[in-house]
């Protein structure tokens, strides 16, 4: 037996979002169906929300529903520091902490050349132009994934602004607290002793 045609789509949209599987879409479908109709009507409105009243910051690339975004515009920033992070719910992460209070710049995505990948795929150009444009800019902070990927990203920007004089430094990276060394992995082990600090 199938699902009457509106339940079905329903169960179809729900299985695009990533993770979610035709059991958890249904689950969720006949969930949605017994929900009140003001509480159906608010979660559409969200979606379409963040569809038109979301955009790109034209200086950082950060979501906005301002142009340029509120971190760019914020004046008390710390205008010297340039943090470069993969996507934006990195930015949120990093403003959750508390403990950074310079400006951002948001790649959307990484170097993949095995998913037709490349610089010019993802925002590395604009952060270059900003570089140029921007002479308070001493630091740059390369905050990526420890992946393949995010590494071979960060060696290529480093690779591309490190000539013109700028601070270019990465994440510490290493053993998480509470971790067992015996079980941490060589390239975490690698990366502890290199990132060690003096106490």
């Amino acid at each position: 037996m199938q699902y009457p045609l509106p339940i079905a789509r329903l169960i179809d949209s729900f299985m695009k979002l990533p993770g979610i599987g035709e059991k958890t879409a249904t689950r969720l479908a006949f969930y949605a169906m017994d929900m009140p109709k003001e509480d159906v009507q608010e979660f559409s409105q969200a979606l379409t929300d963040v569809k038109e009243k979301l955009r790109q910051c034209s200086v950082c690339g950060n979501i906005t529903e301002q142009d340029p975004c509120a971190i760019c515009s914020n004046p008390a920033r710390d205008q010297s520091t340039i943090m470069v992070v993969e996507e934006a719910k990195d930015v949120m992460a990093f403003e959750n902490m508390g403990e950074y209070d310079g400006l951002y710049h948001v790649l959307h995505g990484v170097l993949s050349p095995m998913d037709g990948i490349g610089p010019e795929q993802i925002n590395i150009k604009s952060l270059i132009v900003r570089l140029q444009k921007n002479d308070a800019v001493k630091e740059v902070i390369l905050a990526l994934n420890s992946t393949p990927e995010g590494e071979s990203t960060a060696m290529y920007i480093s690779r591309l602004i490190k000539p013109a004089g700028l601070k270019v430094t990465r994440l510490a990276a290493g053993l998480a607290v509470g971790s067992d060394i015996e079980y941490a992995n060589l390239i975490t082990l690698k990366r502890a002793v290199q990132g060690r600090t003096e106490l």
